[in-house]
């Protein structure tokens, strides 16, 4: 018997989520809090730092639909959030992609379409740390709760995750016929 395919999410969701324009202090939040996690994942990639280190001063802003980010490394290798300003190293630009999509791009294990100005050699930089550093989490948990309970709880984060990208992969501009295919 086939597996079921999820519903899609109703178009109102779609929509909203598209159009949704956070606060400005959330974003800075988030900013920060970004920073402490990308910081916590390069602090366990020990072979990473050596280069992230020699980057020091250098800074990256992050532009999202008409938003901007920025980022500076640290003489310990470290990031730290930054005013944007027009003088960074290196500008990435996102352009207006919608969060519905960028989702769909991460759960597929793809990258978005990136316009990138500045500094080529910063910007081969980061996509070595892009494709060298990884995060786990479970390995994180482990060291808190102990391994067998931090794999049980691994367990449900995959599967929660597994359903999340079964939802996320379903774009709701597509319908699907009574025989299961797209139309």
């Amino acid at each position: 018997m086939p597996a079921s395919i999820p519903p899609s999410p109703p178009p109102w969701l779609s929509q909203a989520l598209e159009s949704a324009r956070p606060p400005e202090w959330l974003l800075h939040e988030t900013q920060l809090k970004l920073v402490l996690l990308l910081n916590h994942v390069l602090q366990q990639a020990e072979h990473a730092l050596p280069r992230t280190r020699r980057l020091s001063g250098r800074t990256v802003q992050v532009s999202w639909m008409g938003r901007s980010w920025a980022w500076a490394f640290t003489p310990a290798g470290l990031l730290e959030a930054r005013q944007v300003t027009p003088k960074a190293d290196l500008c990435l630009d996102l352009g207006d992609v919608s969060p519905i999509t960028l989702a769909q791009q991460w759960w597929r294990d793809e990258r978005p379409a990136l316009r990138i100005e500045g500094d080529v050699q910063l910007a081969a930089e980061i996509n070595w740390l892009v494709e060298h550093v990884r995060w786990d989490p479970e390995e994180d948990l482990a060291r808190r709760v102990g391994d067998t309970q931090a794999r049980f709880i691994a367990q449900i984060g995959r599967r929660m995750a597994q359903a999340l990208q079964a939802l996320v992969s379903h774009r709701p501009d597509r319908q699907t016929d009574s025989a299961g295919s797209r139309a």
